[in-house]
């Protein structure tokens, strides 16, 4: 269900959804251009990225694909990797920086869920609870070794040259894969089998 089904049906689900949603989206992108930055490539800064500004994330189509069918995304950070002295090492901790932004995201989200101790039906809790969930599957998605995603450039940090022109092969048509795929309800197991590592992961670091 999109956005804008849900806006019409249920506006305070939508805030509750919406929110957590773009800024869960805004700081995995954020992640990518300030671990670029510090690596040494000023584009995401020159090109004013390095910003909680939605406006500066979000993909005019992607955000309409995400009101119409529930799924979208955001302009992408750039990177210039001929900046980064170690390419192999750029890519995989530019690549990985939006994944476990999201994963700490969750763990702070669920901590303070506990610390709090919120009625379950209040807005904060429910907030906080939607917050933790999307970064979830969020990190749970990128992490699938499928171009464009991150998944796919932390493998191609890893791989051989072999492995790496395959991967480059498939980046052309990557996105159009992962859209069949999500379509079909392909990817839809293993999203819930990463979802379920992940939240394993920060259960046993929440106190």
């Amino acid at each position: 269900m999109g956005l804008l089904s849900l806006l019409i049906n249920n506006p305070i689900a939508f805030l509750l959804i919406s929110i957590p949603l773009m800024y869960a989206i805004i700081f995995h992108e954020l992640a990518h251009g300030y671990v670029a930055y510090r690596l040494g490539d000023p584009t995401a800064k020159h090109l004013g990225r390095l910003s909680l500004n939605p406006l500066k994330h979000l993909d005019p189509l992607g955000t309409l694909m995400l009101f119409l069918v529930g799924f979208g995304w955001a302009k992408p950070v750039p990177v210039n990797f001929s900046y980064i002295r170690d390419y192999r090492k750029g890519m995989i901790l530019v690549s990985s920086a939006g994944i476990i932004t999201n994963m700490i995201l969750a763990f702070l989200a669920l901590f303070l869920y506990r610390l709090l101790n919120l009625p379950q039906s209040s807005m904060l809790a429910l907030m906080l609870y939607f917050f933790a969930k999307i970064n979830i599957i969020l990190a749970a998605f990128n992490l699938i070794p499928i171009p464009p995603l991150d998944g796919s450039k932390i493998l191609l940090g890893f791989s051989p040259a072999s492995v790496q022109a395959i991967l480059l092969r498939l980046e052309r048509f990557g996105f159009l894969i992962v859209i069949a795929l999500l379509y079909f309800g392909v990817l839809d197991p293993v999203i819930d089998f990463l979802q379920r590592v992940i939240l394993s992961l920060i259960n046993i670091l929440l106190p």
